[in-house]
C-alpha cells in the first residue's frame, strides 16, 4: 500500500479547503474601521453660549456608582402579581424607590446589541459604539479597547474611578483605573468569589473620599443563569442578595451622586445568552440620585427602551466630560431640564444644549469614519449631512435670538440622531467582495476536485502529478506575493495562499483531463477500471439529495429546523436501501446465473439461505436504525424561533434537578448508558479476538477504557450533589471535581498514546496438542483463512505465512494424530479485523472523552450514537454482501456515495440530539470547567474543551469513516467447505486488503474525497447563502451563525478525518513491519 501518495493528497485537499474558507470568512465578517481619535471639551463648543466650554459649567454630579449585575433580565427587575416565579419579585427596592420617589428613579428597558456577550457589551456602553459580529470570538480573549470610551474621558478629566469585579474591565482598559480590585470572570460554577469579594471592599470604598466613578461588576446572577437556569432558588439567592446590595448602596448615595443599576444582557429560560432574542437583549436600567433628577410626571419624552449605546453621552454630559468619539449614542432626555437655568449661574446643560452637544459630535464622528473607511453610501452620508446642516442654521438663529427651544427642533435633533444610528446599523455589516468571491470559488473547485480524484482514480501510486500541481501552485503564490511587494509595498499572505491553492487545483484537474491525473491513480498502468470515468451517475438518488440539502440551506426555516430535516433525511435514505435493493432483485434470492461474474466473496456461490440471512441483518439493522432516531428526536434543543419548543429535560445537569428521586433515576440511565456503550465496545473487540494478546492497543481496550469510564461515572455523581448538602465534605467535593475528569483524561490520552504507538491487535500463537484425558482446546476466535484462491497466493505480500498456515492445516488433516481435529497449527487471533479493531477502540477512546465533556443526561444520547453509528454500518455492509451473493457487485473496495451521505447525516443528526444548534446562546461553555472548575490561565485550553464539546458528534463520525471500507469485509459471510461434513472455512475478512494493495489505497483515498465533498459542499453551500442573502434580515441571527458553525465543524471534522485515516495508515505500516519480523520465524 502506497501510504505517503495518499496522506500528502488528503491533506492538500484539506489545505485547498482551509484556505477557501479563511478567505471567504474574512471578507464576510469584517471587523468595523477603528477610529483612534479623542473628543475634548473644544470639540463641543455651543455657538454663542456664554461661557466658552461646557467642561467648565459645571458637572450635575460630582460622583456616580455604577452597579452592572451581569444578565440582569429586565423581567428580574420588574413586579409581577399573581404566583412569582423563582426569578421574579426579588429586586423589590426597585419599584419601592420608583413609586415612592418618582423624581428620584427611573427603571428602563435597557436593550443590548447582539452579539449578547460579556465583552462587546462592556465595549457598547463604554464608547457608545456598535460591536462587529465576528467580535463575538473575542469573548475568551478580550483585548484593550483602542477607542475612545468614557473610561479614558473620566481618567483624563482627572476623576477617580475605581472599580471592582469581573475581570474582563482590566483587560479591556488597562492601567486606566485609579484602583482596581479584578477576579476571575469565567468559571461559570463559581457564584460566590466574585460578588463575594468585590462586597468585603465596596462599603468601605463608597465611604472613603478618594474616589469620583466607583464601578463594580457582580457576576452571580449571570453565573447562577448559566449553572442552574433562571427558574431555579439559586437564582432567587442571588436576586435577594442584589437586592441587598442595592437597599445598601443608596443609604451610603450623598446629593451629589447618581447610581445606575444595570444589566449588561439577559439570558434565555436556560441561562444562555449570545443571541438576540428579547429576552438575551432586554436588560434593566435603573438610575436614582438623592436629588431630584426626573421630572415630576412622566413625560412623552421618556423613552420606552433605551438603547445601550445611549448609556455613554448622557454620563458624559452628567458627569461634565466630553462625548467619546466615536459614540452613537443619544443622550436619554428625562435627565436633563427641559429649560437652562438663570443665566450668569452655575447652570446644568437643559435637553436641547445636550441634544445639539450629542449631534456635533456625531455629526463629527459621522464625517471622520466616511473619509477613513469610504463604505457608508453616498445617498444616506448626502442626506445626513443635509439634515445637520439644516439643524445647525435652526438651532444657531435659536439661541442668537434667545428664543425658546422648540419641540420640532428637539424632535428634529432626535430624529438626526436615529438616522445616523439606523445607517452605521446597516453600513456596518461590511463585507468584501472580492475575498467572498474567491473563497467561494476556491471551495467550488475544491469539491469538484474531491469529486473528480473520487471517481477517477483507480489507484494511489506516482506522485508525478500531485508534485507538478504543487510546483504550479508555488509559482503564482511567489507571483502574486511579487505583485503585491511592488504595488502595495506589502504582501497579503492570504491571497497569496489563495492564488497558490487555485493554481494548483487547476493544473490537477488539467491533468486528470488529460490523464495524468489517471497516471498518478494507476502509476502508469494503462489499463482502465469501471470506477475511473471522470463522467460518473451524478444523478444518482444520494448526490441528487446532497444537492437539494444544499440549496435549502438558502431558506432560513431549513436552517432552523435542520435538527428534523436531518432525522427526516436520514430515515428516508434508509428505507431507501431495501426499496433499492428490493426493486433490483437483490433483497430475495435468486435463482444461480452462471454468466455473473464472482463478486467480492470467493466462489462457490453461496445458498439462498444466506441471502435470506443477510436480508434479515439488513431489516434488523434497519430497526435499530428507525429505533435510535425516534428516541433521539427527544433529546433535541430549542432555537428562539420555535416557539412551541420544549427543549429535552435531558439538557439540564443533574445539579439543577430539584427531585431527588428523579435525579437518582436520571444517574442510574446515566451510568447505565455509560456502561453499556463501554461493554458492547469490549464485547466486540472480545468477539473478534482483538483482545488477545500482550499488546499495547490490547493493554489500552483493558485498562484505560474501563478505569476512564469508572471515574466519569464517579464524576457525576460527585458533579450533581446539591451545594447544600453535605457541606462537611465541601473540601473533598471540590477535590473530587478536579482529580476525577483529570484522571479520566489521563487515562484516554494514555489508551490514545498506547493505540497510536502499537495499534495491532493481534496475536499468533502456534496451536498446542491437547493432552491425554484433556477435551479439544477451545476454538480460537479467529484463524486465519488458509482457502486463498492461486492468484491470491501470487499476489499475496506475505505468501510464505498463508502456505505455511495452509500446509499446517493440511498436516493437520491428513495425519490422524492430535492435529487430525482440522484445525492449523498456527491460530492468528483478531487478523481478521486487523484495520478496523483500532479504529474503533480510538473512536470509543474519543467518544468517553468527549461524553465526560457533556451534561450525564447525554449518555443517553452517545449510546444512541452508537446504536445508530453500528446500524448504518450494517446497513452498509448487508447491501454490499447482498450485491455480492447475487453477483451484482464489481468486486472492488469502492464505498457509495449513499453510505457516505448517510454517515454525514448521521454526524449533523446527532449534533442537533446531542443538544447543540447553529447558535451562540446553544454553546455549553460549562465544557470548558471539567476538571478546572477554578478557571483557566490562559484561553487555549478553554476554547478548545468547548469546541470538542461543540463538535463531538462530527469528530466522532470523521475518526470512525474508514470503518465505511472495512466493516463488509468483517461482516463478510462465511461459505461452506465442501467435503468436510458441513464444517465452515474461514472468510478472509480484511486480510483481502491486502491481496490487493493498490486497491486497498485506492478505495482509502476515495472514501476520504467522498467525504471531503460531502462535507465541503455544505460548507460551499452555506457560504453561498450568507454571500448571497448577505442584506437579509436574518443573516446575523440565522445565516452568519451557521455559517461559522458549519466552517468550524468542517475544520474539525477534516482534522479528525485525517487522524482515523493515519491511524490507518499506521497500522498498514505496523502490520508489514509485523509481517517481516514473523515470516522468518515460521520459515525455520
Amino acid at each position: 500500500m502506497e501510504r505517503l501518495p495518499v496522506l500528502l493528497l488528503l491533506l492538500w485537499l484539506c489545505s485547498a479547503f482551509f484556505v477557501g474558507i479563511h478567505l471567504f470568512v474574512g471578507g464576510f465578517l469584517l471587523v468595523r474601521l477603528e477610529v483612534n481619535k479623542s473628543s475634548s471639551c473644544a470639540d463641543a463648543l455651543l455657538p454663542g453660549a456664554a461661557r466658552p466650554d461646557f467642561c467648565e459649567g459645571g458637572a450635575r454630579f460630582r460622583r456616580a456608582v455604577l452597579l452592572v449585575v451581569d444578565a440582569l433580565r429586565l423581567d428580574f427587575a420588574r413586579f409581577r402579581g399573581g404566583n412569582p416565579r423563582p426569578f421574579e419579585n426579588k429586586l423589590p427596592v426597585l419599584r419601592e424607590v420608583t413609586s415612592s420617589q418618582p423624581e428620584h428613579a427611573r427603571l428602563f428597558a435597557f436593550r443590548a446589541d447582539p452579539p449578547t456577550t460579556t465583552m462587546q457589551r462592556i465595549k457598547g456602553f463604554t464608547t457608545g459604539s456598535l460591536p462587529t459580529f465576528v467580535d463575538v470570538g473575542n469573548n475568551f480573549a478580550s483585548s484593550a479597547v483602542l477607542e475612545d470610551n468614557l473610561v479614558r474621558q473620566l481618567a483624563r478629566a482627572g476623576k477617580r474611578v475605581v472599580f471592582m469585579g469581573d475581570d474582563t474591565w482590566e483587560s479591556l482598559f488597562p492601567n486606566q483605573f485609579y484602583r482596581s480590585l479584578p477576579f476571575p470572570s469565567f468559571n461559570v460554577k463559581d457564584l460566590h468569589t466574585v460578588d463575594d469579594g468585590i462586597l468585603k471592599h465596596l462599603y468601605g470604598t463608597m465611604e472613603g473620599a478618594d474616589w469620583d466613578v466607583l464601578i463594580a461588576h457582580f457576576l452571580g446572577v449571570d453565573h447562577c443563569g448559566h449553572r442552574f437556569g433562571p427558574d431555579h432558588p439559586a437564582m432567587a439567592d442571588k436576586l435577594t442578595q442584589m437586592d441587598q446590595v442595592i437597599r445598601s448602596v443608596i443609604r451610603r448615595l450623598q446629593n451629589d451622586t447618581l447610581l445606575v443599576v444595570m444589566g449588561d444582557h439577559g439570558m434565555t429560560d436556560t441561562g444562555d445568552h449570545g443571541g438576540e432574542s428579547l429576552k438575551e437583549t432586554d436588560a434593566a436600567l435603573f438610575l436614582y440620585s438623592p436629588s431630584p433628577v426626573f421630572p415630576a410626571a412622566l413625560s412623552q419624552a421618556e423613552p420606552e427602551v433605551v438603547p445601550q449605546t445611549d448609556l455613554v453621552p448622557t454620563l458624559a454630559l452628567l458627569l461634565g466630560v466630553p462625548i467619546p468619539y466615536s459614540s452613537i449614542g443619544q443622550v436619554i432626555l428625562p435627565l436633563f431640564h427641559q429649560e437652562s437655568r438663570t443665566a450668569g449661574a452655575r447652570s446644568h446643560l437643559s435637553q436641547l444644549e445636550a441634544l445639539w452637544i450629542n449631534a456635533k459630535q456625531v455629526n463629527r464622528f459621522l464625517e471622520t469614519y466616511s473619509y477613513v473607511a469610504r463604505d457608508i453610501p453616498r445617498e444616506s452620508l448626502s442626506m445626513l449631512q443635509d439634515k445637520f446642516a439644516s439643524l445647525w442654521n435652526e438651532y444657531s438663529s435659536t439661541v442668537k435670538e434667545g428664543r425658546t427651544a422648540s419641540p420640532a427642533l428637539v424632535a428634529a435633533l432626535q430624529s438626526y440622531l436615529t438616522a445616523v444610528r439606523e445607517v452605521c446599523q446597516a453600513t456596518w455589516a461590511k463585507f468584501h467582495p472580492l475575498k467572498m468571491a474567491s473563497g467561494i470559488v476556491i471551495l467550488a473547485t475544491a469539491c469538484t476536485l474531491c469529486f473528480a480524484v473520487s471517481e477517477a482514480l483507480a489507484g494511489a501510486g506516482d506522485t508525478v502529478a500531485l508534485r507538478a500541481s504543487l510546483a504550479m501552485g508555488a509559482f503564482a503564490g511567489a507571483g502574486v506575493a511579487v505583485g503585491q511587494l511592488g504595488s502595495l509595498g506589502y504582501v497579503d499572505a492570504a491571497w497569496c495562499l489563495g492564488a497558490a491553492i487555485l493554481s494548483s487545483q487547476l493544473a490537477f484537474l488539467w491533468g486528470l483531463r488529460r490523464g495524468e491525473g489517471r497516471a498518478f491513480a494507476r502509476g502508469g498502468d494503462p489499463r482502465r477500471t469501471s470506477g475511473g470515468s471522470l463522467s460518473p451517475p451524478v444523478f444518482s438518488v444520494p448526490l441528487l439529495v446532497l444537492a437539494l440539502r444544499c440549496a435549502s440551506l438558502l431558506s432560513d426555516s431549513y436552517v432552523i429546523a435542520e435538527g428534523r430535516v436531518a432525522t427526516f433525511l436520514l430515515l428516508s435514505l434508509g428505507l431507501y436501501i431495501p426499496l433499492r435493493l428490493n426493486w433490483e432483485g437483490l433483497l430475495l434470492p435468486t435463482s444461480p446465473d452462471c454468466q455473473k461474474a464472482p463478486g467480492l466473496l470467493p466462489s462457490p456461490p453461496l445458498s439462498s439461505s444466506a441471502v435470506r440471512r443477510e436480508s434479515l441483518v439488513l431489516l434488523a439493522g434497519l430497526g435499530v436504525l428507525v429505533a435510535s432516531l425516534y428516541l433521539s428526536l427527544f433529546l433535541h434543543n430549542c432555537r428562539e424561533e420555535q416557539g412551541g419548543c420544549n427543549p429535552s429535560p435531558l439538557l439540564v445537569p443533574l445539579a439543577r434537578v430539584q427531585d431527588s428521586g428523579l435525579r437518582n433515576l436520571r444517574y442510574v440511565l446515566s451510568v447505565a448508558s455509560l456502561a453499556a456503550c463501554t461493554y458492547a465496545l469490549r464485547c466486540w473487540l472480545r468477539h473478534y479476538g482483538n483482545l488477545n494478546g500482550p499488546g499495547a492497543a490490547v493493554f489500552a481496550a483493558r485498562w484505560p477504557l474501563p478505569l476512564a469510564s469508572l471515574c466519569t461515572g464517579l464524576y457525576w455523581a460527585v458533579s450533581s450533589t446539591p451545594e447544600r448538602s453535605f457541606r462537611g465534605f465541601a473540601e473533598l467535593i471540590a477535590l473530587a471535581l478536579v482529580v476525577l475528569p483529570r484522571v479520566a483524561f489521563a487515562f484516554l490520552a494514555l489508551g490514545a498514546t498506547l493505540l497510536w504507538m502499537n495499534p495491532l491487535t493481534v496475536f499468533l500463537k502456534p496451536r498446542q496438542a491437547p493432552s491425554q484425558g484433556k477435551g479439544p482446546a477451545p476454538l480460537p476466535r479467529y484463524r486465519a483463512s488458509t482457502a486463498l484462491s492461486p492468484e491470491a497466493e501470487l499476489h499475496h505480500l506475505i505468501p510464505q505465512l498463508y502456505q505455511r498456515m495452509r500446509r499446517s492445516l493440511e498436516d493437520g488433516e491428513s495425519s490422524g494424530g492430535p492435529e487430525g481435529d482440522g484445525r492449523p497449527a498456527v491460530e492468528a487471533y483478531g487478523l481478521g479485523t486487523v484495520y478496523s479493531a483500532p479504529v474503533v477502540l480510538l473512536s470509543g477512546l474519543l467518544g468517553l472523552g468527549l461524553l465526560l465533556l457533556h451534561s450525564e443526561g447525554m449518555a443517553l444520547a452517545f449510546l444512541l450514537l452508537l446504536l445508530e453509528g453500528t446500524a448504518l454500518l450494517h446497513l452498509h455492509a448487508s447491501s454490499m454482501t447482498l450485491a455480492s451473493l447475487q453477483g451484482a457487485h464489481k468486486g472492488d473496495f469502492s464505498v457509495p456515495w449513499l453510505s457516505v451521505l448517510l454517515w454525514d447525516l448521521a454526524a449533523t443528526q446527532f449534533f442537533h440530539a446531542t443538544g447543540h444548534l447553529p447558535t451562540f446562546p446553544s454553546i455549553q461553555w460549562g465544557a470548558a470547567f471539567v476538571g478546572f472548575p477554578q478557571g483557566h490561565v490562559g484561553t487555549l485550553l478553554p476554547g478548545s474543551l468547548v469546541a470538542l464539546n461543540t463538535f463531538s458528534s462530527h469528530i466522532l463520525f470523521a475518526v470512525g469513516c474508514p470503518l465505511l471500507l472495512f466493516w463488509p469485509l468483517v461482516c463478510e459471510v462465511q461459505a461452506p467447505r465442501r467435503g468436510f461434513g458441513g464444517s465452515e472455512r474461514n472468510a478472509v475478512m480484511e486480510m483481502r486488503l491486502r491481496e490487493r494493495p493498490r486497491e486497498f489505497s485506492t478505495a482509502l483515498l476515495q472514501l476520504a474525497a467522498r467525504c471531503l465533498c460531502v462535507k465541503g459542499a455544505q460548507v460551499l453551500a452555506s457560504a453561498l447563502a450568507a454571500a448571497i442573502l448577505r442584506r437579509h434580515l436574518m443573516v446575523w441571527k440565522v445565516f452568519a451563525p451557521k455559517l461559522m458553525f458549519e466552517a468550524a465543524g468542517f475544520v474539525l471534522a477534516t482534522v479528525f478525518t485525517l487522524v482515523g485515516f493515519a491511524l490507518v495508515l499506521r497500522v498498514d505500516f505496523a502490520v508489514s513491519g509485523w509481517f517481516k519480523r514473523l515470516i522468518p520465524e515460521q520459515c525455520r
